[in-house]
């Protein structure tokens, strides 16, 4: 019999099948590496391979983990945002890491 770990949240899921285990599993392990962009390699059935490189999108943002727990989508971050641009003085041009203290 398995034991149960009790800091572990029970959650069913009726769609994951029994024999997939992610316990050993690391959550976020490529998380900096995809970040960056990473490229998929495909085998095809003629025997040649296909390979390609996929990067953010100009303007693709991604929030880290944190962040994303309170902005469930796109519309979220975008009225969040807005929000916030209206509390700057109209004369800002822009507002970077650097600039705020």
């Amino acid at each position: 019999m398995n034991k149960v770990n009790s800091e572990q949240p029970d959650i069913t899921d009726n769609d994951m099948l029994p024999e997939y285990d992610f316990t050993g599993g690391v959550r976020g392990k490529h998380y900096q590496a995809y970040r960056r962009g990473h490229t998929v390699t495909i085998h095809q059935a003629d025997e040649t391979t296909l390979v390609q490189h996929f990067t953010l999108e100009d303007g693709a943002v991604m929030l880290d983990p944190d962040v994303q727990e309170y902005f469930p989508n796109g519309e979220a971050v975008n009225q969040a945002l807005r929000t916030l641009i209206s509390l700057f003085p109209k004369n800002n041009e822009s507002i970077t890491p650097q600039s705020v203290e």
